[in-house]
């Protein structure tokens, strides 16, 4: 018998003792469209050689698509018979999956890559004093770039100032210590002097670092500076580690 696919008119040849009585499912092997196929119809007693029964495939009505494209008909291998439950056939006109959840995906990842950088660098900015005593080397990282650790730490102990007379102008000289009263090796910042009159007032200020970049757990470092032409009302000379921005 001769089976007409009624999707896309392909023909197929095919026994007619596969059939039962009551049908069978039938998938076209060019298309994949899934129809159900009733057995061909009983031949009769007797037949008059001259003239051969024609066999009418039954009326398949499909929606009338906008100027379709001619179809070769030929003969192709025996369609793929299944025993697939009537619902397997609607599967075959499901629509392609969406890429929206894909692209979604991507963008999500882009974003969580563009927060792990931005957290990374604030972490560095804001805990610049813990990186720093973790890894002194940083320190002249963050002064490249204008930004001062912190001094936890680190203690300026036993200065003195005095003033001498050198080639016949004044010059104040400054010394002292930085100890490292932790455990870790510490950057050194640079340390702010201030002079001061009696009344506490501030006349002029300048900074100088010690004699080493980085300090060792429990070492000490001395310092010295000098100020040539301090002012005449100075009276007191205090110091401290430079804060940032100073």
């Amino acid at each position: 018998m001769i089976l007409t696919c009624p999707e896309c008119a392909t023909r197929y040849q095919a026994e007619a003792t596969k059939f039962q009585p009551s049908g069978r499912k039938v998938r076209c092997a060019r298309c994949g469209h899934l129809w159900h196929q009733d057995p061909p119809p009983p031949e009769a007693e007797t037949v008059i050689p001259e003239h051969r029964p024609q066999w009418t495939p039954p009326v398949v009505q499909p929606p009338a698509p906008p100027s379709p494209p001619a179809v070769r008909q030929s003969y192709v291998p025996a369609p793929v018979m299944t025993r697939e439950p009537p619902e397997a056939a609607a599967s075959f006109g499901a629509r392609a999956p969406s890429r929206w959840p894909m692209r979604l995906g991507v963008a999500g990842g882009w974003l969580l890559l563009i927060a792990a950088a931005a957290g990374l660098a604030w972490s560095l900015v804001a805990f610049r004093a813990q990186i720093a005593t973790l890894w002194p080397q940083s320190a002249s990282l963050y002064s490249a770039i204008g930004l001062k650790t912190g001094t936890a730490g680190l203690e300026i102990d036993s200065y003195s100032s005095r003033r001498t007379v050198e080639n016949g102008e004044p010059v104040l000289w400054v010394n002292g210590i930085v100890a490292n009263t932790t455990a870790h090796e510490l950057p050194v910042p640079a340390i702010r002097a201030a002079l001061t009159d009696a009344d506490g007032r501030e006349l002029y200020h300048w900074s100088f670092m010690a004699d080493a970049m980085t300090l060792g757990a429990g070492k000490r470092v001395p310092f010295h500076a000098r100020l040539a032409n301090p002012p005449r009302a100075l009276r007191h000379v205090e110091l401290r580690f430079a804060k940032d921005g100073e």
